[in-house]
């Protein structure tokens, strides 16, 4: 195993894992690229609607999962809240 150095601190391999290569922290990060999104869109709505195809298409489409499906997003916020704080 070999060790990552990221801005002057030596990290072991594991430590160092992608987001990628980690279930756990893959949904983290999709639960909040949804929610700040949806956080976004509803401070300036015409910022996301303008690119609703493409590549930044996919801000909008996170944009409109938070809006829509909010109760679910929610619970699976305070889920996966309470893993990272509980079970790990």
């Amino acid at each position: 195993m070999g060790n990552f150095k990221i801005t002057g601190i030596v990290l072991p391999y594991s430590e160092a894992e992608s987001a990628i290569f980690n279930f756990q922290s893959l949904l983290t990060v999709i639960l909040l690229l949804i929610c700040t999104c949806a956080y976004i869109r509803s401070l300036a709505p015409s910022l996301l609607d303008r690119n609703k195809t493409g590549l930044l298409g996919i801000f909008w489409k996170c944009a409109r999962i938070g809006e829509r499906k909010s109760p679910y997003v929610a619970v699976c916020c305070i889920v996966m809240a309470f893993s990272i704080l509980f079970i790990q």
